[in-house]
């Protein structure tokens, strides 16, 4: 019963801090105070400073991470509702799919990684509940591919809108293929701010990333490592 009610009031907590997380950003629109981002810095800051374990937070976490699987499911509406804007840039989304998923493992093999981190962030531009499972399968870290997809993620919708600016593209359905190749669903959030159709490009991005991801780095691993 204390469990229950400790993770109730864990959920709680994580609602009662996103949603004025989200109004501040809605109000401001500064990159750096994306919710998903400045949530999960004061929840961190919380439990840091009133002592509570992280298995603690879990009690309730883990309901919410078990609603991932579904979500993931559901992703299969927009790709169908979609398709047409996958046909037409079925290219560009594949590319970046790739380069998403070979750029980390590279960087990482020429500095001479063990395999598990190689490994763990193949699937970093990977919507987290896909890569996870990719991770487990490939023998990589799972712990660490969390951290690299949460990496991923919010470097991407910081960094990513500046450096297409600074490279002078001006193309709204550039942005959105862009970050929902890097960032998966925080960069499909970004991608909000560039229209109806970023957005959509951006979701369809997400999705073929996790597929290409799927197939992909089975062959990536077996390249690398025999």
């Amino acid at each position: 019963m204390l469990a229950f009610i400790l993770g109730i009031g864990m959920i709680a907590l994580t609602v009662a801090i996103y949603i004025p997380a989200t109004h501040l950003y809605r109000r401001l629109k500064w990159p750096i105070l994306m919710p998903v981002l400045t949530a999960t810095t004061v929840i961190v800051l919380i439990l840091l400073i009133s002592g509570i374990k992280l298995d603690t937070y879990m009690l309730g976490g883990k309901w919410i991470q078990e609603l991932l699987g579904p979500a993931v499911v559901s992703l299969a509406f927009p790709l169908a509702k979609h398709l047409d804007v996958l046909k037409r840039n079925i290219i560009p989304i594949l590319g970046g799919s790739i380069v998403g998923m070979s750029t980390g493992a590279a960087i990482s093999l020429l500095l001479g990684y063990p395999q598990d981190i190689v490994t763990a962030l193949l699937p970093k531009s990977i919507t987290t509940p896909v890569a996870i499972q990719l991770a487990d399968q490939v023998g990589g870290n799972s712990s660490f591919t969390s951290l690299f997809v949460m990496i991923a993620g919010f470097s991407g919708i910081l960094l990513g809108p500046m450096i297409l600016k600074w490279a002078r593209v001006s193309s709204k359905n550039a942005y959105g293929i862009g970050l929902g190749s890097a960032s998966h669903a925080l960069g499909m959030a970004r991608s909000f701010e560039y229209g109806e159709n970023a957005v959509a490009l951006s979701s369809v991005s997400m999705i073929v990333s996790a597929i290409a991801g799927s197939v992909m780095l089975p062959l990536w691993v077996w390249m690398i490592y025999g």
